[in-house]
């Protein structure tokens, strides 16, 4: 069975080549040092959201544009953020298993919505969620196949810094994007990666620079 999660589908989108020489031939594209910031705020933020899961509340900060309750099962949740353990949705037929890491989940009533957190150094764009529409649809679908029925919507929390205040104290504004889902979407998208990597490998992308690079090591 090939294992893809919601990144890998999204190197699938960028580069097809790409997506078939890390999958196949376990190709990887350079790669400079990763900022630690992000993931340091990813710990701090979980560590947050459980604090108001305990009391069974919404931080306050989005209580105005999300609907619904944090997930209150924290040893579920727990699981499901680490890939290891994560949601997964299995194709036998297909021969392929899609899995992935929440960052959390909301509850409105029966219906379940993932929510995930982004920390930028700039204020979102108007149409930035765009960028995130493939992740979002593959933790629908996940939810979905898992038996955690959805209202195809899913939430984005950015986090971007506001200003420096004294002790070296740093406040961020914070902002809540409403992103309707399509997990059908996502299930169709990993068909067709499952179909590429058992074809033969893609021809260069003109748009991707990585093709580039790799060009004569694999013709």
């Amino acid at each position: 069975m090939i294992r893809l999660s919601p990144s890998t589908l999204n190197l699938f989108r960028e580069c097809p080549r790409c997506f078939w020489l890390r999958v196949n031939e376990r190709v990887h594209r350079p790669s400079g040092p990763f900022p630690s910031l992000p993931s340091g705020m990813d710990g701090v933020i979980k560590k947050y959201f459980d604090i108001w899961r305990k009391k069974g509340e919404l931080p306050p900060e989005i209580r105005p544009k999300v609907r619904g309750v944090l997930f209150p099962d924290l040893d579920i949740l727990n699981k499901w953020r680490n890939w290891r353990t994560g949601l997964r949705y299995e194709d036998e037929r297909a021969g392929g298993v899609l899995s992935g890491a929440l960052d959390d989940c909301v509850v409105e009533g029966k219906y379940y919505a993932a929510l995930d957190y982004k920390t930028r150094g700039y204020p979102p764009k108007e149409d930035g969620h765009r960028f995130y529409q493939g992740q979002l649809d593959a933790y629908t679908l996940l939810l979905e196949e898992n038996d955690y029925p959805t209202n195809h919507l899913a939430y984005l929390v950015y986090y971007f810094p506001k200003e420096v205040r004294e002790n070296g104290h740093v406040s961020f504004n914070v902002e809540v994007k409403e992103v309707k889902t399509n997990g059908e979407n996502a299930k169709k998208e990993f068909e067709r990666a499952l179909e590429v990597l058992k074809s033969p490998m893609p021809l260069k992308h003109s748009e991707c620079a990585f093709c580039s690079w790799s060009e004569g090591y694999f013709e």
